[in-house]
């Protein structure tokens, strides 16, 4: 193979896939930050600096997002007072004990369609054999408030 035909072999294959996209490993990062920032904070004023951090998040956020994580902020510290709020992965999160029991992820910060309401499995939402754990949030309208009232309300326990 001659040098040129090398060249044109090594600019069309394809780039090298090392697990995780730059959006992955900057909400890594961003918990490690987390997780920091939480063990040096006074045990007293926690869960005010928690609610004070996820405001500052959602009022970060692009509109169509924003919009979204303040409604459902709105409906989680009403549906599930005891559910106490953090950062977690750079997005706003809601804790029972220090672990977390639902979350929202922007759309925009990992570059997807819709945004997701997610549930991790220190939540009471078990069904049977098999249940979904995240949700796509397009838009919050009565009927999806509705709903993520009952599932938020369910899995708080």
């Amino acid at each position: 193979m001659t040098n040129t035909q090398q060249s044109a072999a090594d600019s069309a294959a394809p780039e090298k896939f090392d697990g995780f996209t730059a959006e992955e490993r900057a909400a890594m990062k961003e918990h490690a930050r987390d997780l920091k920032t939480t063990a040096r904070r006074s045990p007293r004023t926690a869960e005010a600096d928690g609610q004070k951090d996820v405001l500052a998040k959602i009022a970060d956020m692009p509109d169509a997002d924003r919009v979204l994580a303040e409604g459902l902020h709105r409906i989680v510290t009403a549906a599930a007072p005891d559910l106490a709020p953090k950062l977690w992965y750079g997005m706003p999160a809601y804790a029972r004990n220090g672990k977390v029991v639902c979350f929202f992820q922007s759309a925009q910060k990992f570059k997807t369609r819709y945004a997701t309401l997610g549930f991790s499995d220190q939540a009471d939402l078990d069904d049977d054999a098999m249940w979904p754990t995240a949700y796509a949030l397009t838009k919050l309208d009565a009927a999806t408030e509705a709903r993520i009232t009952e599932l938020v309300a369910r899995a708080a326990g």
